[in-house]
């Protein structure tokens, strides 16, 4: 595996001076970042599948052991702070459990068992999109659970950085990223961890704007909880209803923080008819608008 290669190029890595090496460290990420362009189409298509199945209940499920899991989880771990993605409709399954996420589990990665015993715990329905990640795509724990994850009928996307590997051939939805070889050998936390964090990146928040959580370039599902974020949501609801910031902070706090509905406020409708209208068209402030509008509303 390309991954587990020394790269003759930097063998003398340790030799050189500081700043050399620092630009070629520099030069890798930039084409890690780079390698993910022509796994765009397959990205698209993993987001696009993701996004039908889970609709409105299903759950979001990242897999993954080592360096990959740690890179899920980190992931995973911004969508309810960014887009007020539900905890319960995120869920982690990672080698040596939640002490994983800070340290190393010795052994974790290869223990199949634990792997099918996380996923038939979590039992996971047609309804949920399983996002298994591992540089190799070989790591026994991450293939298995997500082997497992496909007896349930559960959507599976797979990201690897080496072809031809079992993790893409179990995936429904597979994603290839050839980052090469690292500059230290199978320290894939490098180049293969970078393009990782870029695919999840793009799958999780090409899954938000179809949700509907987005609305013209801001995060409309966000949760003001804290001084800065509710200067921001003053902010985006004042720019949604094109009204100052003093009624649109009179507004977010009569929709308990909800910037949407907050926006409908202003607007001049009541937090019931607020709550109706956005329930119909399924949060999508853009839907709401466009049906507004047809309406002469």
């Amino acid at each position: 595996m390309a991954t587990e290669e020394v790269d003759p190029r930097f063998a003398d890595l340790d030799a050189w001076s500081l700043a050399a090496a620092m630009e070629a460290m520099w030069e890798g990420q930039l084409a890690a970042v780079a390698a993910v362009g022509s796994a765009l189409p397959a990205i698209t298509a993993a987001t696009n599948a993701a996004k039908e199945a889970l609709g409105d209940r299903g759950r979001l499920i990242y897999v993954g052991a080592g360096t990959s899991g740690r890179v899920a989880v980190q992931d995973g771990a911004e969508l309810t702070p960014t887009f007020a993605w539900p905890q319960e409709r995120l869920h982690f399954i990672i080698a040596g459990g939640e002490s994983a996420f800070v340290a190393s589990v010795e052994g974790a990665e290869d223990d199949v068992a634990d792997a099918v015993k996380q996923i038939d715990a979590a039992r996971p329905s047609p309804n949920d999109v399983v996002i298994a990640v591992a540089a190799s795509g070989t790591t026994p724990f991450t293939v298995s659970a997500l082997q497992q994850a496909g007896t349930y009928g559960a959507v599976t996307i797979g990201v690897a950085n080496n072809p031809a590997t079992d993790l893409l051939t179990s995936a429904q939805y597979p994603v290839l990223v050839e980052t090469g070889r690292e500059l230290i050998a199978g320290s894939t936390r490098m180049k293969a961890g970078t393009a990782q964090k870029v695919v999840l990146n793009l799958i999780s928040t090409g899954i938000m704007l179809g949700l509907g959580c987005v609305y013209r370039g801001m995060m409309v599902n966000m949760q003001p909880t804290n001084a800065k974020l509710k200067r921001r949501a003053e902010t985006m609801v004042a720019q949604i209803s094109g009204c100052s910031e003093t009624p649109a902070a009179r507004a977010l706090e009569q929709s308990g923080g909800d910037i949407k509905i907050a926006a409908l406020l202003v607007l001049g409708y009541d937090k019931g008819e607020a709550e109706s209208i956005l329930a119909r068209d399924k949060g999508n402030l853009r839907r709401v608008f466009t049906e507004l509008a047809g309406r002469g509303e």
